[in-house]
């Protein structure tokens, strides 16, 4: 059995033109860019879609521009996740009247569940989702990871189509992996970090949700298909490649908010989008920007020159 989804589907960032209103233009070029370069989905309202900042309507926006946008080219899912169980399955709702193909869910993220309120809210969630539904393993910000108890028991549950896991974590990955080979060989299993995603896909994973395949969609897809395919050499010289736009894109500026903001900057310096961000974050001033437009040109150079 085939898993539903695989290859690189770009957790892509949400436009803005102010702090609850919608960029549709630059919505609509991102989503060119992205499936110009090859990408096998696009997944809106994630973490890189700056989503838990963005108040329930925008988000209901966001799903129905993007299934617009995209028009059935490629499969689009949606982040749910909320704190709320009702705002996430109402929020279900609109992505399937926007014609999405799939919503994603990480833990809810205040207050921190044992494993068995987290299979509890998930297990209350699907009676209510009229999608199939993708769990996202994200403790740096949600304080709780799926157990492979929690995981198990998710695979049992047809309606449950996989993981996104951005924990960084290869050991847990690989047990996940394992788990699917014996329990679901249909199940999706991809990785968020992509620094890790030449690895997770020689391990068996089934692709990448990575932020830099807004900006350089054509590079992620090369990469995972290298990896899949077992070229060696060239996915070493490709995982170097997605290594150097990680550290120069996302190390500019003090804080963590960086690896969006150096990835919104750089769409708006490559005239895909603007680099509006919701708050409580801001857009680089002067100085930054100055520092993630030189770090970009090296990076063009060196692309242009690379065999």
């Amino acid at each position: 059995m085939t898993p539903r989804y695989q290859g690189i589907v770009p957790p892509m960032v949400t436009p803005l033109r102010d702090r609850d209103t919608l960029d549709v233009e630059g919505l609509e070029r991102l989503i060119e860019h992205m499936i110009e370069g090859g990408v096998s989905g696009i997944f809106a309202l994630g973490t890189t879609g700056e989503a838990p900042s963005l108040s329930h309507r925008l988000r209901r926006e966001v799903a129905t521009h993007t299934c617009r946008a995209v028009r059935g080219r490629v499969p689009v899912l949606i982040g749910i996740t909320d704190t709320s169980l009702v705002e996430s399955a109402q929020l279900a709702q609109a992505a399937a009247e926007s014609g999405a193909d799939a919503v994603v869910a990480s833990a809810p993220f205040y207050f921190p569940a044992g494993q068995p309120e987290l299979r509890e809210f998930v297990e209350q969630l699907l009676p209510e989702l009229p999608l199939p539904l993708m769990l996202y393993n994200m403790p740096a910000l949600t304080k709780v990871t799926f157990s492979r108890e929690v995981v198990g028991w998710a695979m049992d549950r047809e309606e449950i189509v996989g993981l996104k896991d951005s924990s960084g974590d290869l050991v847990y990955f690989r047990r996940m992996r394992h788990l699917a080979s014996e329990r679901r060989p249909d199940w999706s299993l991809l990785v968020g970090p992509e620094e890790l995603l030449a690895e997770t896909v020689l391990m068996g994973g089934h692709g990448g949700v990575n932020g830099g395949a807004n900006l350089f969609p054509q590079l992620y897809v090369d990469l995972f298909e290298e990896a899949r395919d077992g070229n060696l050499e060239r996915t070493r010289l490709l995982s170097e490649r997605v290594l150097a736009v990680s550290e120069a894109i996302y190390t500019v500026g003090r804080h963590g908010s960086a690896i969006i903001k150096g990835l919104k900057g750089a769409l708006a310096l490559t005239g895909v989008c603007g680099d509006f961000m919701a708050p409580p974050f801001h857009h680089f001033l002067a100085e930054d920007r100055a520092i993630l437009e030189e770090r970009l040109e090296r990076l063009e150079s060196s692309r242009q020159s690379d065999p």
